[in-house]
């Protein structure tokens, strides 16, 4: 392993970790990546390890098609994700896809997540979109959903999967955890704000 891409890997280490201990991501579930620099590589967690169980050893090189280049271990089955995102989003090196809570019980209204908060507001262009992928991974039938909606808004920070959690991005690896932090806390005040509306409190 190089000096940058370990630096990378530390990184991802870190990241994997806050998203456990903040609880946007329990037991084995979830995967994050990061961009390998000049290269059409990333940096991806192995199947079936946890983020808190996380190490710089524990994480392969793929390619953008999921192709393992180099270490021990299965790549995660979303790298096909992970690396369509890095094809269509040349500003974004990290990818997080956790498995939160609030966020996939905010996609069972298939609506896009609004921006209830001043902080949602002032760091992301647009509300959150909802996919409904009818499937648990995003198989490249579907790829052309995710597609339309970064032609639409390049800069979109993420968005999510009906059933399945959300996926942010991020110029690193730290920044795109920060992201499913905020986009998981969004949900869960926009919750909250329509129980409280329903109540009539």
């Amino acid at each position: 392993m190089d000096e940058q891409v370990r630096k990378i890997s530390e990184e991802l280490v870190i990241a994997c970790k806050r998203a456990y201990t903040r609880g946007i991501q329990t037991g084995s579930g979830g995967n994050v990546s990061a961009r390998v620099p000049e290269k059409d590589l990333m940096i991806v967690k192995a199947s079936g390890s946890s983020f808190i169980d996380s190490t710089p050893e524990g994480f392969v090189i793929t390619d953008f098609d999921g192709n393992l280049v180099e270490g021990k271990g299965k790549p995660t089955r979303e790298a096909l994700l992970h690396g369509l995102l890095y094809r269509i989003c040349p500003n974004v090196n990290a990818v997080v896809h956790t498995h939160s809570p609030y966020s996939i019980a905010w996609t069972s209204t298939e609506k896009a997540l609004p921006r209830t908060t001043w902080h949602s507001k002032l760091k992301m262009c647009a509300d959150i979109p909802t996919l409904n992928v009818p499937a648990a991974m995003v198989g490249k039938e579907y790829f052309s959903l995710v597609e339309e909606i970064y032609s639409e808004y390049p800069e979109l920070p993420g968005f999510l999967l009906v059933d399945h959690g959300l996926v942010a991005v991020g110029k690193d690896a730290i920044n795109a955890e920060h992201t499913a932090e905020l986009i998981e806390e969004t949900a869960q005040i926009a919750i909250l704000k329509a129980t409280v509306s329903k109540l009539g409190l």
